[in-house]
């Protein structure tokens, strides 16, 4: 947390997928009279719309979003870069406005955006490529297998069940020669703004049905002919995203789409999960109950 002495606030709403962030976010925006920086590593794609579950046109016409639709899917955006663009996008909304909302339920972005990153050395695109290859290949029986092998620092912290995390460490060992523990430094870059965290919460079972029920929604939205234009480009590591994945596996023959359905409600609970277990261990965080009526009321209160 910053100092209340700061001339400008960063109100940041964070926690699991189908919470309910953007209302959120976008009532409180309204309240302020400011801007939202999105914090979704997947919403800053233009073709990823209905699988990524933007903020709908009118709350973005209501609101000034910055980083969603911003770049072509084609395009990687590290958290690194994330961690340069936001820093840009809030010196600009704090040229007019004393408060700047980021709202989104990627971690590691929104640690960047307030912490900042660890200085380190650049993955090989050809090394990564190749393990990404191969879990594809393999699954994650065998990436946690080479992680165990090859990284073993890293894999007895005990995450091993992200998969993005793991290529990434992988990918690392194998073009550097160096664990990725060895570059975490744990040391936060001071900011010249205070930071408050707020993060929605649920029932899990509550939480669990909204995200079954979103992704029917989606599918009524058409998700399935949005993914059907992003078959071609199925290789592209943006496109390793819950949501996509299992159409396009779909697509491959590899089961009918009923079960494709079914499977991208058991995935996005499990990301929903993952990210309830980053979140809980930022003790900045304060946590509300996304379906309190008040809760925009309580977030800006808790903010003073």
């Amino acid at each position: 947390m910053g100092t209340t002495s700061l001339p400008h606030t960063l109100l940041v709403i964070a926690g699991p997928t189908a919470a309910g962030k953007s209302a959120v976010a976008v009532d409180i925006a309204l309240r302020l009279g400011t801007e939202i920086v999105s914090a979704d590593s997947r919403q800053c794609y233009r073709e990823m719309s209905i699988g990524t579950a933007k903020p709908s046109p009118d709350d973005q016409k209501g609101i000034r979003h910055h980083f969603i639709d911003a770049f072509p899917v084609t395009e990687e955006i590290s958290a690194a870069a994330y961690e340069q663009l936001g820093m840009a996008y809030l010196s600009d909304i704090f040229s007019r406005h004393d408060t700047a909302v980021v709202c989104g339920g990627t971690g590691l972005y929104i640690k960047a955006l307030c912490e900042g990153l660890d200085e380190m050395p650049e993955t090989d695109t050809t090394v990564a490529d190749a393990v990404r290859n191969a879990y594809d290949t393999h699954g994650m029986t065998w990436l946690q297998q080479a992680v165990m092998e090859e990284d073993p620092v890293f894999y007895a912290r005990g995450e091993i069940y992200n998969p993005v995390r793991m290529i990434r460490v992988l990918s690392f060992i194998r073009s550097t020669g160096q664990s990725i523990t060895r570059f975490r430094t744990s040391a936060k870059k001071q900011r010249p703004f205070r930071i408050v965290k707020a993060a929605l919460e649920l029932p899990r079972a509550v939480l669990y049905e909204r995200i079954n029920l979103r992704v029917d929604l989606m599918m009524e939205q058409g998700l399935l002919a949005e993914a059907e234009k992003l078959y071609p480009l199925r290789h592209l590591k943006n496109l390793q995203t819950v949501g996509y994945t299992e159409l396009f596996e779909y697509m491959d023959g590899k089961y009918n789409l009923p079960v494709a359905i079914e499977k991208i409600k058991q995935h996005t609970r499990n990301y929903a999960k993952r990210q309830m277990t980053w979140f809980k261990k930022d003790k900045d965080i304060s946590w509300f109950r996304a379906d309190a009526p008040d809760v925009a009321d309580r977030i800006l209160v808790a903010s003073i």
